[in-house]
This record gives structure tokens, C-alpha cells and sequence, in this order.
């Protein structure tokens, strides 16, 4: 909503029917009455404002929030993040099969283990359950060898694993895998860590992905995600992941990987 009002504040052309489906409800009912659209192109449109009391208050209810409880006076403390992230870590010398746990805050981090060199992280949580069958899968993938003796296991948890300070932790190891799904949602969880570990951060996926072709079978949930898959697929240097999305017209999440 925040990108959509600051474009109408400069006069910038937006997808209005998609700045509907953003609007409250009893806003959206009457917009005819708030605002006058102006079509400049296929999708674009410049909106004029009819009211301005209105849109005053969609950006006072747009604005970050500054915490959780902010962000919950405001209807939503899902537009904050919390102070606390909680990552579930299988590491070597566990007494049995339940994972330990990180606890992951903007002060600082209580892990009662040391870091072994390497880190995997994994998007999802079947996947992560079955770490030894990724470890086995990442080895092939980065002609490495990886177990728990030289590679602690984490799971992503979606988006999670991109909290600053998560990130901040991650960068303690030497090296950190990356196995997410192969799809819009899991290049741009990468790209987030790339972009702050470095060439630490390496995206797990086979080199020869033609074998794979078959279990890209997660259709889009519209052309714009699948576009951008591609072009971050070919901005990251994985050109037979972008070749792939092309030849399939479809992404693969990462549980096929234990389909095989």
C-alpha cells in the first residue's frame, strides 16, 4: 500500500485495480468519490485525489510502524517483526532426533553449542527433517562433502532466516547453503543473504537440472512472480534455473527433492 500512495503523491502511474485490492473495504466501495483515475498507458494510471482528508489517512495508516505494539494499534502487529527470533539448528552430538534451538534478538544470541564451519539453511520443514537426505543432496549439488560433523543445519522457516539479525548470525559461519525452494519467493530469499553475506552464501541446485524438468510442477501465481523468478534466476548468474522456469512454465519446491 506505502509503494502504491507515495507513487499517487508524485504523480507516478500505478496498477489501479491492484491499489483497489489493497484499499479498506469501506474505502474501496466508494473510491469513485476519493479518487479520479487516469489511464496514460496499458496498466498505468495517474490517479488525481478528490479527497485529500482521505488519502491523509491511508499514508498515517500505511506508515511503518515502529514496533509490534505500534503495529497493532495501527490493526496488524504482523507489519512489525519481532524482537526475538526463535531457529531450530540440527547440529552433531544431539541425544536424539528433536532439534536445538537458537534464540536469535537485535542484542545479541544464546546458542549453547559451538559453530561448526558450515551452515545449511533450509526453506521448509519436511526438508528439514529429513536433513540427512540434504545433506547427501547438497553434497552432490556443491561437490562437497557435508554432514553434521562440519555443517549445522537451520531451518529458514520462510522469510525468517532475512531478519537482520538472523543474517547477522549466519555471517559467524564460513560458509552458508542455501536449499529453498526454486521459485520467485526462494531466489529472493537468497538474494537477501547474498546481499549481506557475500560470497559466503551459496544456492543449492544441481548443475544439470534436465533431469529435474519433470518436478517443476508449481504453477505461478501470476505472470509478474514467474517473470521475476527469470530475472532474478539470470541476475544471480543460475541460467539453467532460468532455462528451467522457461522450458517448464513452472517453479519446483523443494520436497520433490525427497520424492526422488
Amino acid at each position: 500500500m506505502k509503494h502504491y500512495l507515495e507513487k499517487i503523491r508524485r504523480g507516478q502511474p500505478i496498477n489501479y485495480e491492484a491499489f483497489l485490492r489493497k484499499l479498506p473495504a469501506d474505502i474501496r466501495r466508494k473510491h469513485r468519490d476519493i479518487f479520479r483515475p487516469e489511464k496514460v498507458s496499458g496498466n498505468g494510471w495517474v490517479v488525481h485525489i478528490l479527497v485529500p482528508s482521505v488519502f491523509a489517512e491511508l499514508e498515517q495508516s500505511s506508515a511503518a510502524p515502529v514496533s509490534r505494539a505500534h503495529a497493532a494499534e495501527q490493526g496488524d502487529s504482523h507489519r512489525h517483526g519481532t524482537g526475538h527470533s526463535f531457529l531450530l539448528v540440527y547440529r552433531k552430538g544431539l541425544a536424539s532426533d528433536r532439534p536445538d534451538t537458537v534464540v536469535v534478538s537485535e542484542s545479541g544470541v544464546d546458542c549453547g553449542f559451538p559453530l561448526k564451519s558450515s551452515a545449511m539453511v533450509i526453506e521448509n520443514e519436511e526438508n528439514f527433517f529429513e536433513y540427512r537426505r540434504m545433506l547427501a543432496f547438497a553434497s552432490a549439488c556443491e561437490n562437497a562433502s557435508l554432514g553434521l560433523e562440519n555443517c549445522d543445519v537451520v531451518l529458514g522457516g520462510g522469510n525468517r532466516i532475512t531478519r537482520r539479525a538472523c543474517m547477522a548470525w549466519l555471517n559467524r559461519y564460513q560458509r552458508v547453503y542455501c536449499a529453498f525452494d526454486y521459485d520467485a519467493g526462494g531466489l529472493q530469499m537468497f538474494a537477501t543473504l547474498a546481499g549481506y553475506l557475500g560470497e559466503k552464501a551459496s544456492f543449492v541446485y544441481p548443475g544439470d537440472l534436465e533431469r529435474w524438468l519433470p518436478k517443476f510442477r508449481k504453477a505461478p501465481a501470476n505472470t509478474e512472480r514467474f517473470t521475476r523468478a527469470i530475472q532474478l534466476a539470470e541476475d544471480l548468474g543460475f541460467s539453467s534455473l532460468a532455462t528451467a522456469f522457461r522450458e517448464t512454465g513452472k517453479f519446483m519446491e523443494q520436497e520433490m527433492i525427497l520424492d526422488d
